[in-house]
């Protein structure tokens, strides 16, 4: 049965679309075990609640926690509270704390592995703080998640960026944090193109230089860094520090552009995995790692080569507006009953934008049910003046 919408185009007129991709192309759960790779994941919004959606709004629990269970089926590890979830951008480190909490508790349940944001986030950035302070701070929060049974993500600090006259103070800060963990973390570099403020992060404007600081870090406290997850957008970038590793220091790639080539890897290594894309296209991207797992390249690269456009439009400029699109798939997929975000985010992309990811979407077999992909995009299209019959 074909399924068909009609949908908005640039010149604004209206066209008919016929949805042409494959339901239930993917296999389900089973797991893979050539990579190790975490799914950034997203928090559904209470829609019901009374709070102001500006000043963050509430979280329904109960289908947050249920798509953490989605995402584990399919063998993937949770990066928990991350930018994905809001965190810093509608997510306040009170929400985050009780986030961390549940979906530990829920990951015993089920076995999932879970690695959780610690960061900076409580601190009030309109004052400047010392070095001192900021490592308060991320200890804080480190025991906090340690307390939880979870990993430590060493999340980006805007603070330490604000605070930092030296290179040497980041050697400082995350010398004294790894210090005081009891197990490895993994680091955690944020491009300025997913949050402005961490511009010039390391102490240098340039990356060379910048990576350089970063690497000296590692090297000095290889024995207490699981890996680094740097979302720069560069593959080459990626490539060059993945070889400049320690061999216990494991690369997990944050490149939503270029992640099948960083995953798959070459003659000289690979990367793993921690990925926000991973949260709206884990039913293709578990396919491809278990084929990867038998070494089926050819599979591999088939599945997640249609990804790809739909991952670089999702993350398009300004690039920290992805969170809407990963939430927008989630709610064509029925993973959720509404298109509400914390903070309102869901107004941070136009209807241009989710008219071309729904098609993006079609064309990688990612529209799991296309009955009710069509008609939650008519709804959508409908309150944007786009009135329709939707023809089955």
């Amino acid at each position: 049965m074909g399924y068909s919408i009609k949908l908005p185009t640039e010149d604004r007129t209206v066209e008919t679309y016929e949805l042409k991709g494959s339901p239930s192309a993917f296999s389900g759960a089973g797991g893979f075990s050539s990579r190790t790779a975490y799914s950034a994941a997203h928090v559904v919004a209470d829609p019901l609640s009374s709070s102001h959606p500006v000043l963050g709004g509430d979280i329904d629990w109960e289908r947050t926690l249920h798509y953490r269970r989605h995402l584990w089926s399919l063998g993937f590890g949770v990066a928990e509270a991350m930018d994905t979830a809001q965190r810093g951008m509608g997510l306040s480190w009170e929400s985050a704390q009780e986030l961390i909490k549940q979906s530990s508790l829920e990951a015993k349940k089920v076995g999932g592995l879970i690695a959780a944001g610690a960061g900076t986030d409580h601190l009030d950035l309109s004052v400047e703080h010392s070095l001192d302070d900021i490592i308060r701070a991320y200890t804080e929060q480190c025991e906090f998640v340690e307390a939880q049974d979870s990993g430590i993500i060493l999340m980006a600090s805007r603070a330490l960026a604000k605070a930092a006259k030296k290179p040497e103070d980041y050697g400082h800060v995350y010398g004294q944090i790894l210090g005081q963990t009891a197990k490895p973390v993994i680091l955690h570099w944020l491009g300025p193109m997913f949050d402005p403020a961490l511009q010039g992060y390391w102490g240098e404007e340039d990356y060379d230089l910048a990576m350089d600081v970063c690497l000296e870090l590692i090297h000095k406290n290889q024995e207490k860094v699981d890996g680094i997850k740097i979302s720069l957008l560069d593959k080459d970038k990626e490539i060059k520090m993945r070889r400049l590793l320690p061999d216990s220091v494991r690369m997990y790639t944050g490149d939503d552009f270029n992640y099948p080539e960083l995953i798959a890897g070459d003659d000289q290594g690979y990367s793993h995995a921690l990925l926000g894309i991973f949260d709206a296209i884990a039913p293709a991207a578990a396919h491809a790692l278990q084929a990867l797992d038998q070494n089926d390249l050819e599979t591999y690269q088939r599945v997640l080569e249609p990804t790809v456009a739909l991952s670089r439009h999702i993350f398009q400029t300004p690039t920290y507006a992805y969170k809407t699109g990963i939430v927008f798939m989630a709610y064509l997929n029925g993973h959720q009953s509404h298109f509400k975000m914390i903070g309102g985010a869901e107004g941070t992309r136009s209807i241009q934008h989710l008219t071309q990811l729904f098609k993006l979407m079609d064309e990688a077999n990612l529209i799991e049910n296309p009955e009710l992909a069509v008609k939650r995009m008519s709804l959508v299209l409908q309150l944007a003046g786009i009135e329709q019959e939707v023809r089955v």
